[in-house]
């Protein structure tokens, strides 16, 4: 396949590495001293017990690599609106866009059904500029278990975690997914779909939404949030209500708290994507992980005292100008 990576840093640079290895036609996007380094010495992937150097197309210009069979957008939440519009060079007439990112995606009322169907997420899709810069019909669902870090430009180091979910808005079977799906698979990705891709956006989102704001307050790892009584005690309150609004919506996780709390205290002292960003000074990707959490308990009128509590606060600690108005009105 053809296929061209937005947004080459830690998740795209271990996904495009990874399928230039196995013989894709890869090209990846990128900017500043990370794409001059892509171009200069190439991706350097490192891995547990391997280490590649990868050559393949680096530029900041897609109208350098034309129209490809599949795009990976792999560009934080944030950043989607201003990286789509560069996409149109990229799009052929059936061209998808396989969106990986933390949180609530854009897309994620299109083929939904219900009374909700079609509907905009506001925390996500800020007058409907990102829709507009990405059509959602051209959206395949991505959710990433895999730890990776860009310690300096061009090297990426990945650690495997549990693969890649993947799934159509719609749930079908197409045949874009099958294509893509078996090509991150073949990867070494360990890439699966799930026709019901919600019920796993919210299944990350038990601990995005909890544990990245609570480490942007404290600057703690995840293995001490989930360990200490108090700060676990505030994660477990906010994965219920989390869940309350999964149900109402259709999309409840499956997994136990206990049990999501377990998995997360596994990961020792590892910081959150959140926390890596703060420290490096970046935008945080709070809105998709908790902003767009509150909207849906709003629009859902499902209670959620310590995810409003969790969403002021972070974006207060992330020198927000203004909490939303859906904060105000419940704290």
């Amino acid at each position: 396949m053809r296929i061209a990576v937005v947004g080459a840093g830690a998740i795209g640079g271990a996904l495009g590495g990874a399928l230039a290895l196995a013989g894709h036609d890869v090209s990846l996007v990128a900017r500043g001293a990370h794409l001059e380094a892509l171009q200069d010495r190439g991706l350097r992937l490192v891995g547990p017990d391997r280490e590649d150097v990868v050559r393949v197309q680096a530029t900041d210009d897609p109208a350098q690599i034309g129209a490809v069979d599949a795009v990976l957008l792999t560009v934080k939440a944030h950043a989607q609106a201003e990286a789509g519009r560069m996409l149109a060079p990229l799009l052929g007439p059936e061209t998808p866009v396989v969106a990986a990112q933390n949180g609530v995606p854009w897309w994620y009322f299109h083929a939904h059904g219900g009374e909700y169907d079609g509907r905009r997420i506001e925390a996500v899709d800020p007058g409907g500029a990102l829709s507009q810069a990405i059509p959602p019909h051209r959206a395949i669902g991505l959710v990433a278990y895999i730890g990776a870090t860009v310690p300096e430009p061009g090297v990426v180091h990945v650690r495997p975690e549990a693969g890649l979910v993947l799934g159509e808005p719609g749930g079908s079977d197409s045949e874009r997914l099958r294509a893509i799906t078996g090509a991150l698979d073949g990867a070494g990705l360990n890439a699966r779909t799930r026709p019901d891709l919600r019920v796993e956006i919210w299944t990350k989102l038990m601990g995005n939404a909890t544990f990245n704001p609570i480490s942007v307050l404290t600057r703690a790892g995840l293995g001490t949030i989930a360990s200490h009584p108090g700060t676990r005690a505030v994660v477990a309150a906010g994965m219920r209500e989390l869940v309350a609004v999964a149900t109402v919506l259709g999309a409840a996780p499956t997994i136990d708290i206990e049990a999501r709390l377990a998995i997360t205290a596994r990961l020792g002292e590892h910081k959150t994507s959140t926390l890596q960003d703060l420290e490096a000074g970046r935008t945080l990707e709070l809105d998709a992980i908790i902003g767009a959490t509150v909207e849906l308990a709003e629009l859902t009128e499902t209670d959620a005292p310590v995810l409003r509590m969790l969403w002021a606060l972070g974006s207060l600690a992330a020198g927000r100008g203004h909490t939303p108005a859906c904060v105000q009105a419940g704290v």
